[in-house]
């Protein structure tokens, strides 16, 4: 087992990270900001390195800085968290030079994973669902209207390196095909060093659906369940749950089956989650393997018990996994609200947070590093704290969200806590009458 983690992020991840280090006797080491020198998890790290000034890319994304901080605390792993550099094979190659762990999938595997058009190649000859598309990147908007013609619209663009929600544009008729393409490739070139995109056919009212995955060097591989991630804003997931309200037990295990198969043709190693969609007719279709722990993950241990992040850094210390397949059971329903910094536009609202008070009771958990009085910092990103409740139902789970939105007050800064008040206790998210594109259509 490790020695000393150094943490390479920020705000409740972090936080998470150090959490689980002292649980396994692991000390911890956290690369900050100089935003963050304030913040909880430099308070409480055993040792604490400041790496830049506020801007990510002069810290959180400075791989030279963090490097420097892995030699001089004599860190023996680095954990990434999630966003910044937690998915960059490069990263992960500076922490091999350096000969120290990279928490997170081997680097071929990283750099294998990131070409999300291969993958789907590979998968689709092993008979995995995949969405009807181009075989290829697709080179120009000539070439794009000749593959829409054949698979029908609407399609959709996708950055062939990329996720997030960057890259993605959606084309109804073959008049805006040139203005998608071209912008398309410009935001993959801009977000991800590579302007290569591929075309799919675009499902429309689909849901989206997750399976974790845990994975040793040994090659065995089970899951978690799955979650759903259908309620999202331009692409970004908002609220998630789990198990999901849109499978019949027959299409779960077809599902869960699916990931566990999908994991052991690409050797996949760690912790990893296998996205799906599912259009309206019930079928689904892989689109993505993360590499990263999700933002999402307190929706699964809440429900099965099993702590994902201990797991994570046991597996990357190369120990088998000593959980069998036929002992993760779904105790619980549970449901995760991202709440942000950010007013009834969406707008970012940074600023000092003047009161605040945290819910809790039965079934309530809040991952979170604010704390009153600290300042909302508009260099990052705007999540503050994420609140996940569980109950024996779904509609006990919906009922205890509503309380404990109820009960969570920020002041001083502007949230999307009445955003979330709206949304779960609406009749159509209780009726399930819900995709993808909701919140888009409808807020």
């Amino acid at each position: 087992m490790f020695k000393k983690v150094l943490v390479a992020n920020r705000g409740e991840i972090a936080l998470r990270v150090i959490r689980a280090c002292k649980e396994l006797d692991i000390k911890t080491v956290i690369a900050y900001s100089y935003e963050d020198r304030e913040s909880i998890p430099v308070k409480i790290s055993d040792e604490k390195v400041c790496i830049g000034p506020s801007s990510s890319d002069k810290s959180y994304l400075n791989m030279a800085a963090i490097a420097e901080a892995v030699l001089q605390t004599n860190a023996d792993a680095v954990h990434p968290g999630y966003g910044f550099l937690s998915e960059n094979p490069s990263f992960a190659g500076v922490c091999r030079d350096l000969n120290v762990t990279f928490i997170g999938p081997s680097i071929p595997l990283m750099k294998y994973l990131s070409n999300k058009l291969e993958v789907k190649k590979r998968l689709k000859r092993a008979n995995i669902p995949t969405i009807l598309g181009s075989d290829g990147v697709v080179q120009s908007a000539g070439e794009a209207k000749e593959i829409a013609r054949k698979i029908g619209y609407p399609v959709l663009f996708k950055a062939v390196w990329g996720g997030g929600g960057r890259g993605l544009r959606i084309v109804r008729e073959e008049k805006d095909i040139e203005n998608a393409f071209s912008a398309a490739r410009e935001e993959a070139r801009v977000s991800f060093g590579k302007a290569d995109v591929y075309m799919e056919r675009f499902i429309e009212h689909p849901k989206h659906v997750e399976v974790q995955i845990l994975a040793d060097k040994f090659g065995n591989v089970i899951h978690l369940f799955e979650r759903d991630c259908t309620l999202q804003r331009r692409h970004q997931k908002l609220l998630e749950e789990s198990p999901s309200p849109f499978l019949s037990e027959k299409k779960r295990k077809e599902i869960l089956d699916a990931a566990v198969k999908i994991a052991r043709i690409l050797n996949y190693e760690n912790v990893g989650t296998v996205e799906f969609l599912l259009d309206e007719q019930g079928n689904f279709y892989f689109i993505e393997i993360n590499t990263r722990i999700q933002v999402e993950h307190p929706v699964t241990e809440m429900c099965t018990g099993i702590d994902i992040m201990k797991e994570q850094i046991k597996l990357a210390a190369g120990e088998k996994l000593n959980i069998n397949q036929k002992d993760v059971n779904v105790k619980f329903h549970s449901m995760e609200c991202r709440i942000n910094a950010e007013d009834e536009r969406f707008i970012p609202s940074p600023g000092r947070i003047e009161k605040l008070f945290i819910p809790g009771g039965p079934g309530v958990r809040v991952d979170t590093a604010i704390y009153g009085g600290c300042s909302v910092t508009p260099y990052y990103d705007s999540l503050i704290a994420k609140l996940i409740v569980r109950g024996n139902t779904r509609d006990e789970t919906i009922g205890r969200m509503e309380r404990a939105l109820d009960e969570f007050i920020v002041e001083g800064i502007k949230t999307n806590i009445p955003f979330f008040k709206k949304i779960v206790s609406s009749d159509r998210f209780k009726n399930k009458d819900y995709d993808t594109n909701y919140i888009d259509r409808n807020f």
